[in-house]
């Protein structure tokens, strides 16, 4: 486990009030969203001190949607047209979590606005990030660096979100062993199994403010001092 902070401003205490979190899921049609319903079940358990007000899909669908209604979260269906700013002030929502989000995001606030990459960022100066690196795609080339010797491990990166694709600051990040001769669907899973039991915990972290940013000066990033 590894994370970066280059800053010493005073953390933001929130009041009382349960943080409102939006997540962004695109899942497919014949599945997916597994994040999403993880995120759900933490708020339940305590470990997300948070209400997700809306889950938001760009498949009408899909397993994001199957689960939401199982869940009785309300289900947003993102089309070409959709607007994410309108998106997340309708839902009321304070903080955004891409979990599993497969478009490009833009003109939401960096500041209150996360990610998961299921890769680790910090290898090879961001060669497991940034546009094209996703879904299998983004699994092979982990698989083809494994197999090259480059690599004896994945993991996944937590971030706030920018304009620019993976480039936000990442504050955590989760490294999983792997061993030569791992299928991309192994590699996948086993990153995957890290990010169910991490993600709740670390977002619980981001929307009680004791992780954060300005929005604008990666120095500016805060996090816990046992991260570094």
């Amino acid at each position: 486990m590894s994370v970066s902070s280059n800053s010493a401003l005073p953390s933001k205490q929130l009041n009382n009030m349960q943080a409102k979190l939006i997540v962004f899921a695109s899942g497919t049609k014949e599945g997916g969203g597994s994040g999403f319903e993880n995120l759900v079940e933490a708020t339940k358990r305590g470990v997300l001190d948070a209400e997700v007000v809306a889950v938001v899909s760009n498949h009408e669908h899909g397993g994001v949607r199957e689960r939401a209604d199982r869940l009785g979260i309300p289900f947003i269906f993102f089309t070409p047209d959709s607007d994410y700013q309108k998106i997340v002030a309708d839902a009321g929502a304070e903080y955004i979590a891409l979990s599993g989000w497969l478009k490009h995001v833009h003109r939401l606030d960096p500041a209150r606005t996360i990610n998961i990459h299921p890769a680790l960022l910090s290898q090879f100066g961001g060669r497991f990030g940034g546009k094209g690196m996703y879904g299998t795609h983004l699994y092979e080339a982990v698989k083809e660096a494994l197999d090259r010797g480059e690599i004896t491990e994945s993991g996944f990166t937590m971030h706030f979100v920018t304009e620019e694709h993976d480039r936000g600051p990442a504050f955590f990040e989760y490294r999983v062993p792997l061993e030569r001769g791992m299928t991309v669907e192994e590699i996948a899973h086993r990153v995957h199994e890290a990010e169910l039991l991490w993600q709740p915990k670390i977002t619980n972290l981001v929307v009680r403010g004791e992780i954060h940013w300005d929005g604008s000066d990666p120095k500016t990033l805060v996090v816990p001092a046992d991260f570094k």
